[in-house]
């Protein structure tokens, strides 16, 4: 699959400016902002708050990784149903686990990457 960069003017903490991120990385953005009720300003003060060895555009997509990582842990897997722990669980006749996949990665602007 080939993506092609999309510029998107972004406001935040260093003013406006435009990032080029691939399609698929501004839908992750999206949805993390509708999961933690935010605009994409804030999603973008808030990775800029945390620091980052390199850019803007860097930060953001070292972000959406570790955000995305963070709901894949082991909780995350068993809020989601899947994985290996879904199956456990289903085998086990306790059916599908009980949790919100969205809990597992609000807590992403706590910890520095």
């Amino acid at each position: 699959m080939s993506s092609q960069l999309v510029n998107r003017n972004v406001t935040a903490n260093r003013g406006r400016t435009s990032m080029r991120l691939e399609p698929e990385l501004w839908d992750a953005l999206d949805e993390i902002c509708s999961r933690e009720r935010i605009s994409l300003g804030e999603v973008v003060r808030r990775i800029e708050l945390r620091g980052h060895q390199g850019g803007r555009t860097s930060a953001v997509r070292v972000h959406v990784l570790d955000y995305f990582r963070r709901a894949a842990s082991d909780a995350g897997h068993r809020a989601a149903g899947h994985g290996d722990a879904a199956n456990t669980a289903a085998s086990q006749g306790r059916g599908r686990p009980r949790g919100d996949a969205q809990s597992a990665g609000s807590a992403v602007f706590s910890a520095p990457v």
